[in-house]
């Protein structure tokens, strides 16, 4: 997995690749929340994403957690394969995204 942040104003968009699993849930997460302190929004590009699975959502979750208060998060590019899995999991009506 890698990640490329780019932060214009207080947005902070994240470009994701690879797979988020239980191995790289970890690197997600501190490639992440440490720098969202003066961010209002976070775009989590998920173009190149394949795989999430459910230590990836928990982490997703946890940023949605700390987004909500201020301008929030969205998830944009989402293939097929991990909006089956938002829907599957109920994370569909947590989380906005789009393919």
């Amino acid at each position: 997995m890698n990640l490329k942040r780019k932060t214009t104003g207080s947005v902070m968009t994240v470009t994701v690749s690879g797979r988020v699993d239980t191995a790289t849930a970890p690197e997600f997460e501190s490639g992440i929340k440490p720098f969202i302190g003066d961010v209002n929004e976070l775009i989590l590009d998920f173009a190149d994403v394949n795989y999430v699975s459910s230590a990836g959502l928990r982490v997703l979750l946890s940023l949605h957690k700390l987004m909500m208060p201020k301008g929030g998060m969205k998830l944009i590019n989402v293939n097929e394969e991990v909006c089956d899995v938002f829907e599957v999991t109920g994370f569909d009506e947590i989380l906005t995204y789009n393919e």
